[in-house]
């Protein structure tokens, strides 16, 4: 196409997109030489996100729609069958038609054992094709269903803009980037994204998330996040009002000095969000991360371990995640399992993430500042231990009890210097929200009785008749 055809379309755009819709069929009439209206679509299309339009469905072009984005919450029963559709018709292509029987099939298995069992010896896994391929059967799906728990989450907040740029550091086979994608297109928002993967699920992420007419804009870098040229990026398109680091700061060698690097390409307004699996080794090494950030650096902890107490920082252990229901087992993974005896060794559809939500603006998700006068810190507990007390707490984790046992919590405050666990021993009416609360909510916990576990080495705060709970939000 003649550079000039595409500058006159765009300022004619430009001009034109206050005053009506853009109709391709009207706005090449305005262009010198006329080009056919399919030209100009694809014009508008590829210039959507410079432009900030948003195509419809009769075909025309609106301005996009300022302010937050606005998302109806749901939850996730299952993946998506266009996405899972594009999977397969990649593996297709790779290993033909009955790509998970014979040899391919066994290779890809003995793949996703090796990523399994690397993982749970926390050794590095490099990433070509065969374990791209069986990373994306074994893991997008549930990777999907977290992100899209997570993002909704944050776009329920207000946190993310209609018009969002987002980079996405460590994308892997593009989990989370399918979830944003869907999250932003269901609201009518614009999506500017850009992946940071070296690896060849690159090239999976490349091929599940297609850029969509007229609503997003795709571009992956293939480079490490350690050497990505942060400055370059926002200096050719502005600051990030979205980071995700999704599942990736447990791989890099120093996650906590990454992830600082990367707030600074972070606009004013902006949000981290960082995601990691629910096991001990991941979901503490988040905590720990995030304190050298947030509490020694230039971040503040939006959620869900928010510091409710001023100059105050944990030093708790804090295994914290979240758990949302089960997905359905996607089709793909049953036709990789089947052949191995149906034992569901290669199906993955728990939805347990640990979290963090970081800001640079000093905004948190429970806006309220503690009286020591009505509640005492948990930093304290050495102090009141035998005692009945007052708390303000949140809510770090679902029923940890072992069945027959009374309802165990994780709590905290942060300020925690060891774990507090909430032990329900008489329920009632009174302190039934400590059940019903969902995690990361804000408890007033009134006259609990704090003991000293000394087989856990943790606090328990006893829950009884004497108790009352409610949410205080």
């Amino acid at each position: 196409m003649n550079p000039e055809t595409r500058t006159q379309i765009r300022e004619n755009a430009q001009y034109l997109r206050s005053v009506r819709p853009l109709d391709p069929e009207e706005l090449y009439e305005y262009v010198e030489g006329r080009p056919h209206p399919a030209v100009v679509r694809q014009v508008l299309r590829e210039e959507a996100v410079d432009l900030a339009i948003v195509e419809r469905e009769d075909g025309t072009f609106v301005p996009a729609p300022e302010g937050s984005l606005e998302v109806t919450p749901r939850g996730v029963e299952r993946f998506p069958p266009e996405h899972e559709r594009r999977v397969e018709e990649l593996l297709v292509d790779a290993y033909g038609d009955e790509w998970a029987e014979g040899d391919s099939g066994d290779r890809l298995r003995e793949r996703v054992r090796d990523i399994k069992e690397r993982y749970l010896r926390q050794d590095h896994v490099e990433y070509d094709e065969l374990s791209a391929h069986g990373y994306a059967v074994y893991h997008l799906p549930d990777y999907y269903a977290v992100a899209t728990h997570a993002l909704g989450d944050l776009a329920a907040d207000g946190l993310l803009p209609s018009q969002l740029r987002v980079l996405d550091v460590g994308a892997g086979v593009g989990g989370p980037a399918l979830a944003l994608a869907d999250l932003v297109a269901d609201a009518g928002g614009l999506l500017d994204y850009h992946a940071v993967e070296p690896s060849a699920a690159a090239d999976v992420l490349g091929a599940v998330l297609e850029p969509e007419a007229g609503t997003r804009s795709v571009t992956i870098h293939r480079e490490t996040a350690e050497a990505f040229d942060l400055d370059g990026a926002v200096e050719a398109g502005g600051p990030f009002d979205l980071i995700l680091f999704g599942n990736v700061l447990n791989e890099l060698d120093e996650p906590a000095a990454v992830l600082e690097r990367y707030l600074d390409g972070l606009a004013d307004d902006g949000t981290v969000l960082a995601l990691e699996p629910a096991d001990k080794n991941t979901a503490t090494g988040l905590r720990e991360i995030e304190r050298a950030v947030a509490d020694d650096g230039p971040a503040t902890v939006y959620a869900p371990t928010v510091r409710l107490w001023p100059h105050q920082t944990p030093e708790s252990e804090s295994w914290s995640f979240e758990t949302k229901p089960d997905i359905e087992v996607p089709a793909m993974q049953k036709r990789l399992d089947d052949p191995a005896g149906g034992t569901r060794e290669f199906v993955n559809v728990d939805v347990q993430y640990a979290y963090s939500v970081l800001r640079k603006d000093g905004k948190q998700g429970i806006d309220i500042t503690p009286d020591r006068s009505a509640h005492a810190p948990m930093a304290d507990a050495e102090r009141y231990v035998t005692d009945r007390v007052n708390l303000l707490a949140i809510k770090l984790s679902r029923d940890l009890s072992s069945e027959g046992s009374n309802p165990l919590y994780l709590l905290g405050d942060g300020s925690q210097a060891v774990d507090h666990f909430a032990v329900l021993t008489d329920p009632s009416l009174l302190n039934e929200d400590l059940g019903v609360a969902a995690y990361g909510d804000l408890l007033s916990i009134r006259n609990a009785l704090v003991l000293w576990n000394d087989d856990e080495e943790a606090y328990n705060v006893v829950v009884d008749g004497e108790t009352t709970v409610d949410r205080a939000r």
